[in-house]
C-alpha cells in the first residue's frame, strides 16, 4: 500500500456531491480502488464530465448539446435539476426566498443554464424576465420579473480583490 500525499488527501476530502455512501464502499471493497482513486474518479471523472462524455467546461458540454449530443443534453438537465434542488432545499430550510442570486462563472455568464434553473420555481416567487437574463454577462444586474416576489439578481465574483484583500489584512496584523 502507497502512502497519500498532501495533496492526495486534500483531494480526497473535495465534496463530490450527493452520492450514496454504498458507490464509494462497492468502488473500494469490490473494485478495489483506494481512497485516492475513489476521489479522483468522484472529483474528476464524474458530474459534467462523466454525464456528458466530453468536459467538466460548461461551455464545452453547452457546445456538445447544441450540436446535438445527447449526453451533452442529459448533463446540462442534470446540473440544472441538481442546483434547482438545492435551491428548493434551502427555501424550506429558510421559510421562502427574497432573492435569489446567480454568481461566479457559470451564474454569472450563462443565461440558458438561468433560465433552466429557474423555470418551474414559479410556485417559490421565482421568475425570470427573459430579455434581461439574456444581457446580463458578467454584470451586476436584476434579472428577475419586475412583479415577481422574489428578486433574482446576478452579481459577478471578484475572487482575485477578495483575496488581495485579505493579504493585505493579513500582513498588516504582523
Amino acid at each position: 500500500m502507497s502512502r497519500a500525499t498532501k495533496s492526495d488527501v486534500a483531494e480526497s476530502l473535495v465534496e463530490p456531491g450527493d452520492v450514496d455512501p454504498g458507490v464509494v464502499l462497492f468502488l473500494m471493497r469490490d473494485l478495489g480502488l483506494s481512497v485516492v482513486a475513489v476521489a479522483h474518479l468522484l472529483n474528476k471523472e464524474s458530474g459534467l464530465e462523466g454525464l456528458s462524455g466530453v468536459s467538466n467546461d460548461m461551455r464545452e458540454v453547452e457546445a456538445g448539446a447544441s450540436a446535438g449530443d445527447e449526453r451533452c443534453r442529459l448533463a446540462l438537465e442534470v446540473y440544472a435539476y441538481r442546483v434547482k434542488k438545492y435551491i428548493g432545499a434551502y427555501a424550506a430550510a429558510l421559510g421562502g426566498l427574497d432573492v435569489l442570486v446567480f454568481t461566479a462563472g457559470v451564474g454569472e455568464n450563462d443565461p440558458a443554464i438561468r433560465a433552466a434553473i429557474c423555470e418551474d420555481l414559479e410556485f417559490l416567487g421565482v421568475r425570470l424576465d427573459p430579455k434581461a437574463n439574456d444581457g446580463a454577462r458578467g454584470t451586476e444586474r436584476e434579472i428577475g420579473a419586475t412583479e415577481a416576489p422574489v428578486r433574482v439578481l446576478v452579481v459577478p465574483t471578484d475572487e482575485e480583490g477578495f483575496i488581495a484583500e485579505q493579504t493585505v489584512a493579513v500582513v498588516a496584523s504582523l
